[in-house]
Order: structure tokens, then C-alpha cells, then sequence
């Protein structure tokens, strides 16, 4: 079975989307897998073959603003171009956000399927979590424990239909930790440290745009 796996992140260095990447090629064991990072590398005719000619392709990607970012988009064009001759490849996603709701990934599964008939593939899945950025915070913490207990239980389902090439419901997870504490831990650890590295006090960021 040849399994790709695309990530969609433009983001510099280590990101949330790897970390899921790393999650869901522990479950392939010995099946045929290839990843590429579509928004920082150009991609060879070779390997637009590999991606044209897959059985399962799994789009990894953040959300952003809603939907998805620039880059990922001109891949996305690119392909629609390319098209693909074998219309039985299915398309599965796992899109993270920064909020603590999951559903809110669902518009840019919304786009991603909207591109699956525009291409004329099968749309198979979305794993859509939420809390994003706390999840590299998390990854000591084994899936299907703790607060990665309800990832745990999505990527065991999702695993399963990659592997099987079949369709199921969108799942869109929140981390097993109360909202509250959530916000703060996320403050704390992620949203405080990035406004000092920007030059932004604490204060600012409460203000309301008028």
C-alpha cells in the first residue's frame, strides 16, 4: 500500500503538524509511506508521480484564518492541474488550530473536500484537534492517556481507515483538560512568551480593536 503524507505547514523549524505526522506513521508499521513538506520544498517530477499514483494521500496541515494558508493552496492549484489518471486515491486530513475547539477546523475541511470533487477524488476523513499549540507540550504524554486521550481515540480510527482505504465521519477533538485551564496554561507557556519576543506587553493583548 503506498501511503502520502503531505505537510501543509510554511511554519520555520519544528511544528505542530510534524508532531502529528509523527503520531500517525507509528500506526503504518510496515505499509509503504513518503512524506513531503509541499510548502517548503519544490517538488520533483518524480515525486508529483509518487503523489499522483498514491492509494491514500493525508494532508497535514494548521488552519489558517479558517481555512488554509497561500502556499498550500498553490499546491493544491498545481495538482488540480497535474490531475490525476487513477480517480480511486481517497484523501484523509488532520488540520490543528490554536483554539481549543476542534470544530473549528471544519471549514478547511470544507475546502479540502470541495478540492477532492474538483479533482474528482474521494474524500475519505478529517481529524480536526484543537489546542494546537499545546500539543508539542504534550508529547511526552502517550496517545489515548490524560489529555491525549480523545487524539488517542481519533488517530486509532483514522489509522485504521487510511490503512483499510476507507470513508468515516470528521472527528473533531478538544483536549481532555478543562477550557479554563487551557487558556491559561496556554498564556502562560505559548501566547505571553511570543508577545515579549515581539516587543508586545501583556497588556496589549487584551485590547479591543474599535
Amino acid at each position: 500500500m503506498n501511503i502520502c503524507i503531505l505537510n501543509g505547514s510554511p511554519k520555520a523549524g519544528k511544528s505542530t503538524s510534524e508532531l502529528l505526522i509523527e503520531y500517525l506513521s507509528a500506526y503504518f508499521g510496515g505499509n509503504e509511506t513518503v512524506t513531503f513538506n509541499v510548502c517548503k520544498t519544490h517538488l520533483s517530477e518524480e515525486q508529483f508521480s509518487r503523489i499522483q499514483n498514491s492509494d491514500a494521500l493525508v494532508f497535514v496541515f494548521p488552519l489558517y484564518i479558517d481555512g488554509i494558508n497561500s502556499r498550500l493552496l498553490r499546491f493544491l492549484i498545481e495538482l488540480e492541474k497535474r490531475g490525476f489518471a487513477d480517480k480511486s486515491t481517497l484523501v484523509y486530513c488532520i488540520i490543528n488550530n490554536g483554539f481549543y475547539e476542534g470544530r473549528q477546523n471544519a471549514a478547511a475541511a470544507d475546502i479540502m473536500k470541495n478540492w477532492c470533487k474538483a479533482v474528482g477524488l474521494t474524500y475519505g476523513q478529517t481529524l480536526g484537534a484543537g489546542a494546537g499549540e499545546m500539543l508539542p507540550f504534550l508529547k511526552n504524554i502517550p496517545l489515548g492517556h490524560g489529555p491525549n486521550r480523545n487524539l488517542g481515540i481519533a488517530f486509532r480510527e483514522l489509522s485504521r481507515n487510511i490503512l483499510s482505504l476507507k470513508c468515516g465521519e470528521d472527528m473533531f477533538v478538544s483536549p481532555n483538560w478543562p477550557r479554563f485551564l487551557w487558556k491559561i496554561a496556554s498564556s502562560l507557556k505559548f501566547w505571553y512568551p511570543r508577545a515579549k519576543e515581539n516587543g508586545i506587553k501583556r497588556k496589549r493583548l487584551k485590547d479591543k480593536v474599535s
